[in-house]
C-alpha cells in the first residue's frame, strides 16, 4: 500500500470512530450524560478526554516532524491515567452540547492539520524513540484510531443499555 493510501485509510478510521462517538453521545438522554460508565468517566469525561487528545496529537505530530519525542510521553504512567485526568479537568467545560461541538471541532481541526502533511512523513523514521519503540506520526495516530474505536463501542454498549431501560430504539 502506498503511503498516501495508508494515510487516507488512517484518517478515514479516525473520522469514522469520532463520528460514531459523537453519534452515540449525542443520542444519550440527558439523565445519562453524567452517569459514570467507563471506570470513573461519564460521557462528558470521555468527550473532554478526546478534545484533549486532539490537541495533544496535533502538538505531538509537530514535535515528531521536528525529530523530537512527543512531550506528552514524559507524562506516561499506567494507561496514561494521570495525563488523561489532566485532559479531562482542562476540557470538561460548558454544557454537554458544547462538549459535543468542541469534540467535533477539535477533531476537524486535527484532521485538517493532518491532511496538509505529506503522506511520506506519516511513516518516516525521523529518529524519536520511546522505551525502544520507533515513534512516527502514523504509529501515534493508529493508536488513537484504535482507542477511539474502542471508546465508540463502549459508549454504544452504554447507550444501548440506557435505551433498553427506557425502551427507545434510537440508533447511530
Amino acid at each position: 500500500m502506498s503511503h498516501e493510501k495508508a494515510k487516507q485509510a488512517l484518517l478515514r478510521s479516525l473520522r469514522k470512530a469520532r463520528r460514531a462517538i459523537l453519534c452515540e453521545a449525542g443520542t444519550l438522554p440527558p439523565a445519562k450524560q453524567n452517569v459514570v460508565f467507563l471506570g470513573s468517566w461519564s460521557a462528558r469525561h470521555l468527550l473532554a478526554h478526546l478534545i484533549g487528545w486532539d490537541h495533544t496529537n496535533a502538538q505531538a505530530t509537530a514535535e515528531i516532524r521536528r525529530h523530537k519525542v512527543p512531550s506528552f510521553f514524559r507524562h506516561y504512567d499506567r494507561d496514561w491515567a494521570t495525563y488523561n485526568a489532566s485532559l479531562v479537568r482542562r476540557h470538561n467545560r460548558g454544557s454537554f452540547e458544547n462538549l459535543l461541538a468542541a469534540a467535533a471541532n477539535s477533531s476537524d481541526e486535527l484532521l485538517g492539520f493532518l491532511e496538509r502533511i505529506p503522506a511520506c512523513e506519516f511513516y518516516r523514521d525521523t529518529g524519536p524513540r520511546s522505551r525502544g519503540w520507533k515513534v512516527t506520526i502514523g504509529g501515534l495516530l493508529a493508536v488513537e484510531a484504535k482507542d477511539e474505536a474502542v471508546h465508540a463501542s463502549q459508549l454504544r454498549r452504554f447507550r444501548m443499555g440506557a435505551a433498553k431501560r427506557r425502551k427507545s430504539g434510537q440508533s447511530c
